[in-house]
């Protein structure tokens, strides 16, 4: 226990005892000693029984670490002052109660550790308390005067590690009385029999006791951070705030309650730091439902901020207001939520899609009533992809009950055309709809195929995945079903989906040799699922399926089970020599299944003529594997299913069977055993003679599966051999029904008893039980039959229901199933009308992230089309098709609702007005356009812009870049409005930069969002960049 007590400015000083009696052996002890006025706990420690184990006590005063002259520790029962325990450098030592305690450090300067903090050491030995057989209580306390600031102490375990003696503890305090609770005073009436006396100054809560030195003061984590927090207004050290709240988050992340800092926290939130900012957001939410009244007092500062000049503050105070999830809160979020869909910046707009669906699930009819499902539907034309790609999902989570969002041509069309612009996530987003659109027709679906077709040369396994799902259910679509009044030259189903194979499989084979093992396995199933589907199409890379010897176990498995599909004439003797090497494998699942492919190989008769009797002839050499009863148990079960499709090859099997059943332990080895001697023991000598052992062991067998295969052995060969059987069978017959563990076996055994006995005629009987319904005719067994398993999966391809092989409602609640969902159910085109025009697939590439640049050709512009008659067009932007060649000619008519004054003038004063009239966070900013090359010069750019009636303000060659100030104006009938526009052309690489502000005409903000974009491809178009 560490003491510190009062001191006094006296210079003389001495110990006083319970009595009273003061020693003046030691010359920092006060004379008065008075009882500490702070004590507060920091930990206890049971040491018992334990090896030498070293403890690490220092004190730190501000940035300094002393070592007061009052200092006690209080061990085994009994205050010692410090120095006395460590009274010199040199490591001498004296016995205290029993405890060995030595010097490792002076006590007037102490040995420097790690970081610069000093401290004392010193070794206590358990040396002599085991052989008295005690254990020592060390309590660890802090004492200090008023107006003294909090030691703190650092106890360091750096003993052997399989014994813990304590943790480390680093200004853990906690408020408590002297003396702790259930801790008996020293030299009180519950003082341990061992103890010797109080510290200096007389037991605390003696005669005497000020009760002014132990008031309880609030001390802890929680606290001294809430103290931190009433002074973060006044703090000026940035970092040091961040420390702050990064302190709070990090207790409120390891599960500490720091829910009584909610008031502080919601004054910390003005500031102009967005880190702090994010962290008081993060806090806000994480304890509003646990406080929602606290909550709604930061509305107003959230509403705000959701207003702030600056994008990242508002995006980030969107996402705290639709996080806080209380439903009182609905009224102050539905407004900010509304008009960040209309922000400038995408941060922003994508953020407010995301608050979109949290309020969906917060209160679904003002959901409704606000309309945002339409506003979705609208924002799938932004020019930013991630806020298209939240749409999406924003959608389909919406729609989950009808299947996922609503899709027609025009919307199919308008995403494909703009994948190359969206990231991974959100090209898989896109690649999800493809299943469950119905092309017109098959030229269209051909030309999806072929638009997609890129995607599987990039490494991302999700998107590969995906394309495959899409292309099996295009084909789906496409293909010639029997009874199609087609053209006998149309390609069916099945023939798409051979295709479809063959396309996929390099891609397919390269991601499973070069992914990671978990992506591998996944993988591994998918080709297992398409090779079961096209059989024969994989076979030439049966090498890539080999078992490596680093592959983890599940990959080995996995490997193991589709070689045996992979073998033709060609590659059967391949594989089955690999097969043969993994049979004696330590893993008994590899060498179990390695038999069973082999097996398989020759059940199915994939491996061409003598295949069937070479890898009989090696499994029978596997029955004799004795120390291996695993192998010999599968090869016995494989022979038996083998003798079954081919009873040819009963002569190869048959000599090695009544010596095999002999040693094969496993019940289902030797019931397969069993059954071949009964099946086939007309041409095999031994037959009965092992059988009769295998009865008179009848009662040591305790597996009911081998007990109905000897009885129903036994009886078949009593029909073959009569005079050799019938008294074992008698024997048999006799312990079988009068066997009660099984049901069936004793049901079976009377059934046989009653025919054979009953049976006028010997034949009947025989003809009943010797009949050949155990012979296979197909190359499989009907329990494995799997095809309506495999169909289904089939439809559910690229999801769990693979790798689990598992139908959907097996692992998920039916209620959370999105139904499959395939739209639009009715075309308005006809099956031989003009297929969507599509980009050429020869120029079809991926963005940067897939492995590409651009899918659309630079050549040919979109332009819109209207909508064909009698289809809902959910955007209203047509087929948003591509053009099959060369662009039109350049010219503003194609922009219906955006035409431009052909001569404006705009002075530079007027210009700065009206650019400075409207805010910052109105403006729409489009960042790094690609550009095929760079201008030469400003005139360039200046004219080709003026073509379109978009005028130059003022422009400047800045060493990096191109600036331009540019402007134009609506025609009065279509509102009148100015577009102000600051432009930025990087030089290197190419790129173009468009700020945007309207000023006047059209108020309908979704109108004016839609000239604005008409006015980008505009300026694109001018630049030669569409």
């Amino acid at each position: 226990m560490v003491h510190h007590p009062a001191s006094s400015t006296t210079q003389s000083g001495g110990l006083r005892s319970k009595s009273g009696e003061c020693h003046h052996k030691i010359p920092y002890a006060t004379p008065q000693c008075r009882p500490p006025s702070v004590v507060t706990m920091l930990g206890a420690i049971h040491i018992g029984r334990r090896d030498v184990r070293y403890v690490h006590v220092g004190f730190r005063k501000s940035s300094r670490w002393v070592y007061p002259p009052d200092l006690y520790l209080w061990v085994t029962m009994k205050w010692r002052p410090w120095r006395e325990m460590f009274p010199d450098s040199t490591g001498g030592s004296e016995r205290k109660q029993g405890v060995s305690v030595s010097s490792r450090g002076s006590s007037t300067s102490p040995p420097a550790l790690p970081g610069g903090a000093a401290s004392l050491v010193g070794e206590v030995s358990s040396s002599s308390m085991n052989s008295s057989g005690i254990s020592m209580l060390l309590i660890i306390f802090v004492v200090a005067r008023p107006g003294r600031s909090m030691a703190t102490v650092d106890l360091v375990d750096t003993g052997m590690p399989t014994t813990k003696i304590g943790t480390r503890l680093r200004g853990q305090t906690m408020a408590s009385h002297y003396p702790p609770n259930n801790m008996p005073v020293p030299g009180g009436p519950g003082m341990h029999p061992g103890g010797l006396g109080a510290p200096p100054g007389g037991a605390p809560g003696g005669p005497g006791r000020d009760e002014s030195y132990f008031t309880e003061t609030k001390k802890g984590e929680v606290n001294e951070l809430r103290q931190l927090l009433r002074t973060f207004g006044t703090e000026r050290d940035k970092q040091r705030k961040r420390d702050i709240m990064k302190k709070v988050i990090a207790y409120m992340t390891l599960g500490i309650d720091v829910s009584r800092l909610f008031t502080e926290m919601m004054l910390a939130i003005e500031t102009r730091d967005l880190v702090i900012k994010k962290m008081v957001y993060l806090f806000l939410c994480n304890y509003a439902e646990t406080h929602p009244d606290l909550a709604q007092m930061c509305t107003n500062t959230l509403v705000k901020d959701s207003g702030n000049e600056d994008p990242m503050v508002r995006g980030l105070a969107l996402r705290a207001l639709c996080s806080l999830r209380l439903p009182q809160m609905i009224e102050y979020t539905s407004e900010p939520l509304r008009r960040s869909l209309q922000d400038g910046r995408a941060y922003v707009r994508k953020t407010g899609v995301m608050g979109i669906l949290k309020m969906y699930h917060l209160n679904k009819e003002e959901f409704d009533k606000a309309a945002f499902n339409d506003i979705l539907y609208d924002m799938l034309r932004d020019p930013d992809s991630s806020v298209v790609t939240n749409c999406i999902l924003v959608l389909n989570e919406i729609m989950a009950d009808s299947g996922g969002m609503a899709l027609n041509r025009a919307v199919m069309l308008h995403l494909l055309n703009r994948i190359h612009e969206f990231s991974e996530f959100g090209i898989l987003s896109v690649l999800d709809l493809v299943p469950r659109y119905i092309p017109a027709n098959d030229e269209e679906g051909f030309q999806i195929m072929n638009l997609l077709d890129p995607v599987l040369r990039t490494a991302n396994a999700g998107a590969v995945v995906a394309t495959i799902r899409a292309f099996l259910s295009i084909a789906e679509s496409i293909g010639k079903r029997p009874g199609d009044d087609r053209d006998d030259d149309s390609p069916t189903v099945d023939d798409l989906k051979r295709q479809v194979c063959v396309r996929i499989k390099a891609p397919l084979v390269t991601l499973i040799s070069s992914g990671s093992s978990e992506l591998t396995y996944v993988l591994l199933k998918y080709a297992d699922q398409l090779i079961d589907l096209c059989p024969g199409i994989f076979d030439d890379e049966y090498r890539q399926f080999y078992v490596r010897y680093s592959d983890p176990t599940h990959i080995k498995h996995s490997k193991v089970r589709i070689l045996s599909k992979l073998a033709n004439p060609q590659t059967a003797p391949d594989i089955v020599a690999e097969l043969g090497e993994l049979v004696a494998d330590v893993d008994d699942t590899m060498g179990r299944l390695a038999v069973r492919s082999m097996g398989a190989i020759a059940l199915h008769d994939s491996g061409g003529e003598g295949a069937v009797e070479s890898i009989a002839r090696r499994l029978v050499e596997m029955l004799d594997l004795q120390g291996i009863p695993h192998v010999s148990s599968e090869a016995a079960t494989a022979l038996a299913g083998l003798v079954r499709r081919h009873p040819s090859i009963i002569t190869v099997v048959s000599a090695p069977l009544p010596r095999a059943l002999k040693y094969i332990t496993e019940p289902t080895g030797k019931a397969s055993v069993i059954f071949l001697l009964g099946e086939y023991g007309e041409s095999i000598n031994e037959a009965p003679y092992a059988l009769e052992k295998v009865i008179d062991s009848y009662d040591s067998i305790t597996d009911d599966g081998v007990k109905t295969a000897l009885l129903a052995a036994t009886v078949k060969l009593f029909f073959q051999r009569p005079p050799e059987v019938q008294q074992m069978l008698g024997r048999l017959l006799k312990k079988a029904t009068e066997d009660a563990s099984s049901q069936d076996l004793h049901d079976r055994a009377l059934f046989y008893y009653r025919l054979l006995r009953s049976s006028p005629d010997p034949n009947v009987a025989k003809s009943i039980i010797t009949s050949k319904s155990m012979t296979m005719t197909t190359d499989h067994f009907a329990e494995e039959d799997d095809s309506e398993l495999r169909a289904a999966l089939m439809n559910e391809f690229n999801t769990l229901c693979t790798v689990y092989r598992s139908k959907a409602e097996n692992f998920i609640e039916v209620e959370n199933i999105v139904p499959f969902v395939r739209l639009p159910k009715d075309h308005p085109l006809p099956k031989d009308a003009a297929a969507a025009p599509v980009a050429d697939p020869g120029v079809n590439t991926i963005t940067d992230q897939m492995g590409g640049a651009s899918m659309l050709d630079p050549a040919a512009p979109a332009v819109s089309a209207p909508a064909p008659a009698g289809e809902v067009d959910l955007l209203g932007f047509g087929d948003d098709a591509l053009t099959s060649s060369a662009p039109p000619p350049a010219s503003t008519s194609s922009l219906q609702s955006l035409s431009l004054k052909a001569n404006v003038s705009l002075s530079g004063e007027d210009y700065q007005a009206k650019w400075g009239s409207v805010p910052d966070t109105e403006a729409v900013v489009i960042s790094a356009l690609p550009m095929a090359s760079a201008p030469t010069a400003t005139d360039a750019v200046e004219s080709a812009l003026g073509t379109f009636s978009v005028f130059t303000m003022a422009s400047g060659d800045l060493p990096a870049e191109y600036k331009f100030f540019l402007y134009g104006q609506e025609e009065d009938a279509f509102g009148g409005g100015f577009f102000l526009v600051q432009a930025g052309v990087m030089k290197a690489p190419a790129s173009l930069t468009l700020t945007i502000k309207t000023s006047g005409g059209d108020a309908d903000p979704l109108k004016r969002k839609e000239k604005i974009d008409q006015l980008v491809e505009l300026i694109k178009s001018a630049l030669g960049m569409v």
